[in-house]
């Protein structure tokens, strides 16, 4: 008997003695993580069983992640773990998809055969109207001709009519199956793996095995819908998830816990180096130009636009960067197909009282736009994306984070009652100081802003102001009216002003900036 086959007896041995077979087990808990997940799986041990088998599991499951525990009175020894090729596990380790393949592959037959009985019954309606017209039929009366022409004209009808609605069934079934066919190919080609976990164990008395293993792939990112009422000025906050797998096997109404723990971090921190510090000798031309040349390749690169495909749609793993690790456990069973469809979760919502503005940057957009500003909700809101609707409208959608939610607010599309408009601006240059020592650039920006709501606004504007990077460049900044902020948002340079604006009224904003820097040297600007 060659090796290979005594694994196979073996293991095949250990599932007759074993309290139950491998199948026997189902995957009870899922702790999904940014980027992976800890599934946990229960077998019911029979009284006297000494080994247990786990089969069919993830390839890419990670062995170092196992961990088993039972019930009182089951002792567990040793854990084993092979990979095989599915096609030697038989039938009980066929794909996750295969049910439901066939149960599709079963409907589009079942109205195939419909379809042909159609067609059947069409050709006996035809050959019964020809053999009622012809010579041999004998006389008949203008009611049996008219009966009989009605009655057939209605089968004939109703028969048309019920083969297009089965043309339009198998399409869109043929739909849903296709990417399923695509999907169960994939995770049963030859090559196709799977894990088998076989536990030495003793349970006298029988009782509950638990196996758990952490995967790599499955992962969750956060999602929101704000809804914003503008006569009560409330903003509600759903907090949703978004779960997808395709570990190759499906997760089957199982209590779904989602985690902003990172197991596959790091868990220490780097250790410092030695600090040497010398003189470096100058390079030689050759040297340099050997330097110079992969960030010129680099920069060549980049300006040829990346001719790389874009990569596909990844789970933000940076979004849960955290000090700790929060769970949402869902408070019902849960389904996540191996097949990568996103799954959406509602995890509760959070109603809260609204301060909206309306806010411009005419020097990039002379819109205004209407914004909502609230508290941060309690508890933990990792930072995602947000569908944005105002009074039962959907206008589009943003990113919402808690920290910046009182400063910065959610925004809800264009305020089309307000109107900002910007005269060009003016710019000077020369020079001046003692002797002529110094260039002068003067620049000036206008803005004027209309409130043509009915009600009294709250108008935000904000502009960029020169912020000096070097002793020897002086800025001077006049501003009219003063504005509330200088550096909005802690960024200096960003200038805000904030005030009502009455029904009907218009306010005049301007900024004048004068930059002075030394005569012999050039200025540098940066956006």
């Amino acid at each position: 008997m060659s090796r290979h086959a005594g694994l196979v007896l073996s293991l095949a041995l250990a599932l007759c003695t074993g309290a139950h077979a491998a199948d026997a087990s189902r995957i009870s808990r899922v702790t999904v993580y940014p980027g992976s997940a800890t599934v946990e799986r229960v077998l019911h041990l029979a009284p006297g069983a000494r080994q247990a088998v786990f089969a069919c599991l993830p390839a890419g499951l990670d062995a170092a992640s196992l961990q088993a525990s039972g019930g009182a009175g089951v002792r567990i020894g040793e854990l084993a773990v092979r990979q095989q090729p599915r096609a030697l596990l038989g039938e009980a380790c066929r794909s996750p998809l295969h049910d439901r393949v066939h149960a599709l592959e079963d409907q589009i037959a079942a109205l195939q055969a419909e379809s042909d009985g159609l067609q059947v019954a069409a050709g006996y309606l035809k050959s019964f109207g020809n053999a009622a017209a012809g010579a041999g039929a004998g006389p008949a009366s203008a009611a049996q001709i008219g009966a009989t022409a009605q009655a057939l004209r209605q089968g004939a009808q109703a028969g048309a009519n019920r083969q297009h609605q089965i043309q339009r069934a198998q399409e869109a079934l043929q739909r849903e199956l296709a990417p399923l066919l695509a999907e169960r190919d994939r995770a049963g080609t030859p090559d196709a793996r799977a894990s088998t976990v076989q536990v030495t164990l003793a349970a006298p008395q029988g009782g509950e095995l638990r196996l758990s293993y952490q995967v790599r792939g499955p992962g969750w990112q956060p999602g929101y819908r704000a809804t914003l009422d503008t006569e009560a000025r409330r903003v509600r906050l759903e907090r949703q998830a978004l779960v997808a797998q395709n570990t190759g096997e499906d997760w089957d109404s199982v209590q779904l816990v989602l985690s902003t723990g990172q197991p596959g971090a790091a868990t220490q921190g780097p250790m410092p180096r030695p600090w040497r510090v010398g003189i470096e000798p100058p390079a030689a031309p050759e040297q340099m130009r050997a330097l110079a040349a992969p960030a010129l390749r680099a920069r060549i690169a980049d300006a040829a636009g990346g001719a790389e495909a874009e990569p596909p749609p990844s789970f933000d793993v940076g979004v849960f960067d955290k000090s700790f690790a929060t769970e949402f456990v869902v408070p019902r069973r849960i389904g996540v197909p191996s097949s990568g469809q996103r799954v959406t979760l509602s995890l509760g919502e959070h109603t809260a009282d609204a301060r909206l503005l309306a806010r411009a940057t005419p020097a990039l957009d002379a819109s205004a736009y209407l914004i909502a500003a609230i508290a941060a909700p309690p508890g933990v809101w990792p930072a995602g994306p947000v569908n944005l609707v105002r009074d039962g409208a959907y206008v589009g959608s943003g990113r919402l984070d808690p920290a910046a939610l009182a400063r910065q607010g959610l925004a809800f599309g264009r305020d089309e009652l307000v109107t900002v408009r910007v005269e060009q601006p003016a710019r000077t240059e020369g020079t001046g100081g003692f002797i002529a020592s110094r260039h002068e650039r003067r620049v000036t920006r206008l803005y004027t802003a209309e409130n043509r709501h009915r009600d009294t606004i709250t108008l935000q504007l904000l502009d960029a102001a020169p912020v000096s990077e070097h002793q020897d460049v002086r800025v001077e900044s006049r501003y009219q009216p003063e504005p509330a902020s200088r550096a909005w948002n802690d960024q200096p340079g960003t200038v805000l002003w904030e005030q009502p604006l009455t029904a009907g009224a218009s306010q005049r904003f301007s900024a004048e900036h004068l930059i002075t820097w030394p005569q012999d040297t050039r200025l540098f600007e940066r956006p």
